[in-house]
């Protein structure tokens, strides 16, 4: 295939250190951070050196600047696995120097905006993060498909730090979002709920930080994540185990009734709790509503809520309790 590079990159410095021609067709992302705050300049002079043995196709400046040092057609030196080379785009991110390597805005912001780019060129629909090693390693992707791996699975490395790591599954979101792909379908409505402050957390229990697989802004990736990680549940900003693959969700820990929070404008209203009810014909709309009783059902993983009004059941799936 013909191979193109980025008209996002502002700087140029092309390194001796890669093997050629790429032998596998670009099918994957690799973000890595930097462990430092530096330049696009600085990142070029790193990997200039042959005695430096490390490259990269892309790097990201502290200010948001893209360099570019590896061209797309040939397999950088990155990832410390070949396999992954081949196929993969590296890209360097300007960090902090410490745990947990966080990113400027500025960086992820663009950061974002080269993956979208690399994948339109490469014809890529959608960008996917399967939060796991032996599920990515093992997935062969679509025509459309690009997929995200990271560092730390093929070398005893944090990279891309906890910060980057945390935020894979909504940088898969953003540029799935940017390229049109869109998100499959829910039960309730086609339009799932998004959050605009916080993440549902993919981790093994609430505490335990180190296990998380993956921070989401909308629940069917984060559940999906989930799905694909045997003993992961999701969980919300308020430490609520939303959705545990395989059994319910934790039920409220407060008796009804209890106000909830709906934030999209077209949540079916069912004549009882599943989809395998009818619906009543009515939405909730936007707005706060009394749950007056709490079941387990079809086609709902936190349960289904009575309304207050009478006027029947609700999906909690698309719902915030509000303490």
């Amino acid at each position: 295939m013909a191979y193109t590079n980025s008209s996002l990159v502002s700087y140029t410095k092309l390194s001796p250190n890669h093997s050629g021609q790429r032998t596998h067709s670009i099918d994957r992302i690799t973000p890595h951070c930097v462990v430092g705050q530096c330049s696009v300049e600085t990142l070029g002079n790193i990997f200039l050196p042959v005695s430096k043995q490390a490259s990269c196709n892309y790097g990201i400046g502290e200010d948001g600047r893209i360099g570019m040092y590896v061209e797309e057609k040939n397999r950088s030196w990155c990832s410390s696995s070949n396999a992954n080379d081949q196929r993969a785009i590296t890209i360097e991110c300007a960090s902090d120097t410490a745990e947990p390597y966080a990113f400027k805005d500025v960086v992820y912001q663009k950061l974002i905006t080269l993956c979208a780019d690399i994948c339109k060129r490469n014809g890529k629909k959608k960008l996917l993060w399967l939060g796991d090693k032996d599920k990515t390693l093992s997935y062969e992707p679509k025509s459309d498909e690009m997929v995200l791996t990271v560092h730390r699975w093929f070398a005893n490395k944090s990279c891309p730090g906890n910060w980057m790591y945390a935020r894979m599954g909504d940088l898969a979101e953003k540029v799935t979002a940017q390229l049109g792909g869109g998100i499959s379908g829910n039960t309730e409505t086609e339009h799932p709920e998004k959050l605009t402050e916080g993440y549902y957390r993919v981790r093994k229990t609430r505490a335990d930080s180190k296990t998380q697989k993956g921070a989401y802004k909308i629940l069917s990736n984060a559940k999906r994540c989930a799905d694909s990680n045997p003993g992961y549940s999701v969980f919300d900003d308020n430490g609520v185990n939303i959705y545990s693959p395989g059994g319910a969700a934790s039920a409220p820990s407060e008796d009804v009734p209890f106000l909830v929070q709906v934030s999209i404008s077209d949540l079916n209203i069912r004549k009882g709790p599943g989809t395998d009810y009818a619906k009543t014909g009515k939405f909730t709309g936007k707005g706060v509503f009394t749950i007056m009783e709490v079941k387990s059902g079809q086609g709902s993983t936190a349960g289904w809520g009575r309304l207050k009004s009478g006027a029947g059941w609700i999906s909690l799936d698309y719902t915030s309790k509000i303490k």
